[in-house]
């Protein structure tokens, strides 16, 4: 799967096409959604570009009440059920706000890894720190949405790709107990490529060199 950490409209080439997977979900037009997403499937975790609300198509589905097959739909492309919105909402919690109990079952998260609440947040603190340490220019120009590593718990495989644009690079992350193994490099720049340990102690540099 892919963290797609873009916010920003200007300059993005299919921001037209992004925007029109975000209102066919605003509006329930389901047959459109999912042929945006046969397109690209990689969206199926992505909100507006611009937007505050960091919507994605599973929580419009939850908010506007959709039927349990579109939500079962949706999961079964990829979309993550523990996904939150800038106001730290999952797709269930945004059903039960609503008042629509029809979706609570199909929306409740189910958790493959489980990783204790407080340990996850400080793994997670700790890989953004890294993340900011390899590529802090670039996350602040491009104004990005790091990654958050609560949807690794409920993949069968529980690993990430997040793409850094104009790193030609970025991080591959994946939950290994007792915490998380990223390995990031620029393809560019030759010697690059490092791999890290983290858990709640901190980070650990594995190797580095590979690429």
């Amino acid at each position: 799967m892919i963290w797609d950490g873009i916010t920003l409209r200007p300059g993005h080439h299919e921001a037209g096409k992004r925007d029109a997977l975000a209102d066919a979900a605003r509006h329930g037009d389901w047959d459109a959604v999912f042929a945006l997403l046969g397109e690209h499937p990689g969206w199926v975790n992505s909100g507006r570009l611009g937007g505050a609300t960091w919507y994605a198509p599973l929580h419009q589905a939850a908010w506007r009440g959709a039927a349990p097959e579109a939500v079962r739909r949706l999961v079964a492309l990829g979309a993550w059920r523990t996904l939150r919105t800038a106001s730290g909402e999952r797709a269930v919690d945004v059903a039960r706000r609503k008042g629509h109990r029809h979706l609570v079952e199909p929306l409740t998260p189910a958790i493959l890894h489980p990783v204790p609440e407080g340990t996850l947040a400080t793994i997670q603190r700790h890989f953004h720190g890294l993340i900011r340490q390899r590529a802090e220019d670039l996350v602040t120009l491009h104004r990005l949405r790091l990654p958050e590593l609560e949807p690794l718990t409920e993949q069968a495989d529980p690993s990430c790709w997040f793409p850094v644009p104009g790193m030609y690079g970025g991080f591959g992350y994946r939950l290994e107990p007792p915490g998380l193994v990223v390995e990031s490099w620029c393809r560019v720049v030759g010697g690059s490529g490092q791999r890290h340990a983290i858990d709640e102690g901190g980070v650990r540099l594995l190797d580095e060199g590979f690429v």
